[in-house]
């Protein structure tokens, strides 16, 4: 199918939408010839800010998308804007259509959902109890008669677990993120007294693997649960900042060796 691309600009006779002379709330472009649309926050965008704007939040792992503008100071409008109403204000084309859908299916399902592909036979299988490791594939199951469960960690056929929780009777058995943080390297936060600490932290609510970028405070907002935590002490924002603020230096949890498991 071909794809139609968009031109990228408002069908001035659409009367389901209104539209603005005034700048850019996205960019603060305040170019008068651009003809600009209002959100259902108010606020205005032109479909290249708004595609660019929603695009970004995807890249960074979000699937739900908020107006940025600043209403008051430093505080953000953060209104949610249904998908409907950004495909049809950014004058997203068929392609970009496609890319966004598909990476917020994506999102949502990694969200929700733990799916790995069976070593077996290839096929997707969801793991409902979260702190269990042997996962049963009830594909393999039918065709060979006989239940067939691997390890969800290792991605083996399952021989029983060790002594503990924490991976199958396989001998090398590891879970690749917790071999992830035993092998990254030390970074320091420069807003932070140049504190040193891992680069690779593990969500303490959910999991996830994250990095810092070294600079702005020490905390960081998890992309996946949307909790935010301090990246030297692991605490909660909400338990470490009122003791010791966002860019004092806390105590450094050491280097984590176990993965959270999220309790949704």
């Amino acid at each position: 199918m071909q794809d139609n691309q968009s031109s990228g600009q408002y069908d001035v006779n659409d009367a389901t939408l209104r539209f603005v002379r005034r700048k850019d709330d996205i960019t603060l472009d305040d170019d008068p010839d651009i003809l600009r649309a209002e959100m259902s926050c108010g606020h205005a965008v032109s479909p290249q800010s708004l595609t660019a704007w929603c695009r970004s939040l995807l890249d960074q792992g979000q699937y739900k998308f908020y107006c940025p503008a600043i209403t008051h100071g430093t505080e953000k409008c953060s209104a949610e804007w249904p998908y409907l109403e950004v495909r049809k204000l950014a004058v997203l084309s068929d392609s970009e259509q496609a890319h966004f859908e598909e990476n917020m299916a994506l999102l949502a399902a990694t969200e929700y959902c733990e799916f790995k592909s069976c070593p077996s036979c290839e096929s997707y299988v969801e793991r409902e109890d979260l702190s269990n490791l042997c996962v049963k594939c009830t594909i393999c199951t039918a065709v060979k008669q006989k239940s067939f469960q691997f390890c969800w960690q290792c991605l083996r056929e399952w021989r029983g677990p060790a002594a503990h929780s924490l991976r199958c009777s396989n001998e090398d058995c590891v879970h690749p993120d917790v071999d992830k943080l035993a092998k990254c390297t030390n970074m320091r936060l420069s807003y932070v007294n140049n504190v040193e600490c891992p680069a690779i932290r593990a969500c303490p609510t959910c999991g996830l693997l994250l990095e810092h970028n070294g600079f702005a405070c020490k905390n960081l907002l998890c992309k996946r649960c949307k909790v935010e935590f301090c990246f030297l002490c692991l605490q909660l924002k909400r338990v470490c900042n009122p003791i010791s603020g966002p860019y004092t230096v806390c105590s450094v949890a050491p280097r984590q060796t176990e993965i959270p498991v999220w309790k949704r």
